[in-house]
């Protein structure tokens, strides 16, 4: 989506896999991650109707559960100059987020990261933003290697089933999913 200056991009990432079958066990995958694929169209949708302040680019990979590898290759092949990304938000896991989010590289890229706290603290959307630092367990982590400020963001709350069979839409809240869109919206807008 073009935005005011063209000259930059935010981009906004999530993956759409998940374990699938394994033998007779079937894993859903509703929270890791089709909350996180449907929080990327929310935005999508958000910014075809407001005009951004720079350039949006939505990205949902593959291949995230076996290894990264839908990122791997967009950041060996992109599509764009990936030096132009101003800044990558990887969402992952939105199914609830009662006791708020945490940040991966948080404490990488400190300056953004307390950007995205004051907002917070501002409007207060979410019960706690909590930091964390490098990891390689998301698609953030090859933009981040290349140079690219990147976060990956999940939520925290919820029953937590993280690659269960129980991973199911039925056992989503979404307790606090719009105050999520509505923090990073306004951390865009900043």
């Amino acid at each position: 989506i073009k935005g005011k200056k063209t000259d930059s991009f935010m981009v906004f990432s999530a993956h759409y896999d998940h374990l699938g079958m394994q033998g007779n066990a079937m894993f859903p995958g509703a929270s890791d991650n089709a909350s996180g694929c449907s929080m990327i169209l929310y935005l999508a949708r958000y910014y075809s109707e407001h005009k951004p302040p720079c350039n949006m680019v939505f990205i949902l990979f593959s291949g995230e559960e076996a290894g990264l590898i839908g990122s791997d290759y967009f950041t060996s092949f992109p599509t764009f100059d990936i030096h132009k990304i101003k800044m990558l938000v990887n969402i992952d896991i939105m199914g609830d987020a009662k006791n708020g989010i945490t940040v991966v590289n948080g404490e990488v890229f400190k300056d953004k990261f307390d950007a995205l706290v004051k907002i917070n603290q501002e409007k207060g959307y979410l019960p706690e933003v909590r930091i964390r630092g490098k990891a390689r367990n998301s698609d953030h982590y090859h933009f981040s290697e290349k140079g690219v400020p990147a976060f990956f963001i999940y939520s925290m709350g919820g029953a937590g089933f993280y690659h269960d069979v129980f991973d199911k839409a039925n056992t989503l809240s979404l307790t606090n999913y719009e105050n999520t869109a509505k923090l990073l919206i306004d951390f865009v807008n900043r």
